[in-house]
């Protein structure tokens, strides 16, 4: 068990909870994690003072997410500004640990500040703090404590906690490990813990049931621990009972023999543990978990990939610098060609591999010369199909090896598809079904057409599932296509130049149409990037197919600047504040 750490730091209100619990005027209690202090609505009866734990302060409308207005740490007070302006409370305060509390009545604060006036001037600079971080629309804290719970015992949660805890410590960040040794300590010593250390990681072994049920009300977020190679338990309506809306987020681990090839049903463990995200982990693989760590840490790094046709070559080029920089790569994303080099990036493939790969299925021949009339596209779109069909088989989604999501046009609702389950190659083919060039992908009633036609550059989804650095590669912007393109040309001409096999002039007219993103998307996909690298493509025409190299060359330009230009390293571009930054005077 990790030594007891030093006692919560001393403020001047509880130096005046600790007078008035002397004195008997205030009480304290017990709350537990995922219990309401109070609710919207009621009478502010008490002035409260968290002594251990951790609070949240919600704000709950009918038909809409809960918005977070704040975390309130131990030494702060808690109901202060309705009790002041004597008005019913106009949020919810929950417990997001099992918490300490003290009470003081109103009347006998009142008379409290009667005596001492300096208190209540005190008291409304506090309210006037938080009405600014009301207005400022706070966002929730990242997670800092989190619960290892082990499914099965075929996955020992002791250790890969301390080995997470190890990577953690590498990093230059501090992070204590405890196990069932701590059931049974008090709020104070847990807040306490947690207090002392940037992160803190409670390890529960399958089967340590009352236990495990200590973590969830203490653990900011899950992870469950299961072997990949077993047999999910049957789906729960909600395994994480009982628990706050803010604690209903789980992430997975998926623990697999050092030797996969690759995981395998790994969707059915996802919809059994209604886990958020999940991730594949090798046993004794270092790498694994690093990552692990540097999600943990808010230092995973997500790579975002645009469409932009012959031009997404230009993705190699990037990924070939970030590799050779030491840039590690743990969520990848994309949209239409783009998709298709981060989902290699997913399944595995190292620089080398995925480089031949690109080559052989769309630089060597053209994959838009199976030519069609025209009734709903201008090709068949066989050669697409056979070629996703064989390099990358049946493979799902949830069985990649990194994090992985791409987007499809759903020309049916009129939104982006998000693709983040299901059979890799259909989302892959919806992706780059450029309407008119590719036939549409049919998913029930709905027609899903190139992700790009939406959203070409999905930067801002990449946020919903990693709060580390995002690199976002964006090869859709540039001139892409004037007048003189569109001039008129004989077409024994085109045909006896070979250039018919990369499509009618159309069709670089349709490619640039679906990549032209609008001016809110850019905007939205700028805010959520933290290096934004766009390769200078202008004189690369969308259809020129076995443009590779110069493609290829101008993403490495492109990476090395944007790389050299920062000032440390792309993992700490989002690195949180220590707690001790966080403690209250």
């Amino acid at each position: 068990m990790p030594e007891s750490p030093a006692p919560p730091p001393t403020t001047a209100f509880a130096r005046l909870f600790a007078r008035a619990t002397r004195s008997g005027q205030a009480a304290a209690f017990s709350l537990p994690g995922g219990a309401p202090l109070f609710l919207a609505g009621e009478a502010a009866e008490n002035l409260y003072l968290l002594v251990a734990g951790r609070l949240a302060a919600v704000r709950a409308a009918p038909g809409r997410e809960p918005r977070f207005l704040g975390l309130i740490r131990p030494g702060e007070l808690a109901g202060e500004m309705a009790l002041l302006a004597a008005s019913p409370h106009s949020a919810d305060v929950i417990a997001l640990r099992d918490c300490e509390v003290l009470a003081l009545p109103r009347a006998h604060l009142l008379a409290l500040a009667r005596r001492d006036p300096a208190l209540m001037i005190e008291l409304s600079r506090l309210v006037v703090r938080r009405a600014r971080q009301d207005e400022e629309m706070a966002s929730p804290s990242e997670p800092t404590v989190f619960g290892l719970i082990a499914v099965d015992g075929s996955v020992e949660a002791r250790a890969l906690a301390e080995a997470i805890a190890e990577a953690i410590g590498a990093m230059g960040s501090s992070a204590a490990v405890a196990g069932i040794e701590a059931r049974g300590e008090t709020a104070e010593w847990f807040s306490a813990l947690e207090r002392a250390h940037e992160f803190v990681l409670y390890a529960v072994e399958a089967g340590q049931t009352a236990w495990s049920g200590q973590v969830r009300r203490q653990a900011d977020r899950l992870v469950w621990l299961a072997a990949g190679a077993g047999t999910p338990p049957a789906p729960s309506a909600d395994p994480l009972d009982p628990v706050t809306p803010l604690h209903r987020q789980a992430d997975l681990v998926l623990v697999h023999d050092t030797d996969c090839p690759a995981p395998t049903g790994s969707g059915a463990w996802r919809v059994a543990l209604a886990s958020a995200r999940h991730f594949h982990l090798r046993r004794s693989n270092s790498g694994d978990i690093r990552r692990l760590a540097r999600t943990f840490t808010g230092r995973s790094v997500g790579l975002v990939l645009s469409g932009g046709a012959a031009r997404a070559y230009a993705h190699v080029g990037v990924i070939r610098v970030l590799k050779a920089r030491g840039v590690p790569i743990d969520f990848v994303g994309g949209a239409s060609l783009g998709a298709i080099v981060a989902a290699g990036l997913a399944m595995g493939w190292e620089i080398d591999e995925l480089e031949a790969r690109i080559r052989r299925a769309f630089v060597d021949s053209s994959p838009l010369d199976d030519i069609a009339f025209p009734l709903i596209a201008m090709t068949r779109g066989e050669k697409v199909r056979a070629r996703l069909a064989r390099h990358f088989g049946d493979r799902d989604i949830a069985d990649l090896w990194l994090p992985f999501f791409c987007v499809s046009s759903n020309l049916t609702t009129g939104f982006s598809r998000l693709h983040r389950e299901g059979v890799l190659r259909r989302a892959l083919t919806a992706s780059v079904s450029l309407p008119g060039v590719l036939p549409p992908v049919i998913d029930g009633a709905d027609v899903l057409v190139d992700g790009a036609l939406m959203k070409n550059f999905p930067a801002d989804l990449m946020r919903q599932v990693n709060a580390g650095p995002i690199i976002g590669v964006d090869v859709g912007r540039g001139r892409s296509i004037d007048a003189h393109d569109l001039a008129p040309r004989s077409v024994w001409r085109w045909i006896l130049s070979g250039d018919w096999r990369k499509g009618p002039p159309i069709v670089s007219l349709l490619m640039r149409a679906a990549t032209v993103s609008g001016g809110g998307d850019l905007i939205a996909a700028r805010a959520a990037t933290d290096v934004l690298i766009v390769p200078m493509v202008d004189d690369i025409e969308m259809r020129d197919w076995r443009a590779f190299e110069p493609a290829v060359a101008a993403g490495e330009r492109a990476a090395s600047a944007a790389l050299d230009g920062l000032t440390g390293p792309v993992t700490e571009l989002r690195r949180r504040p220590s707690t001790a930054a966080n403690r209250p005077d």
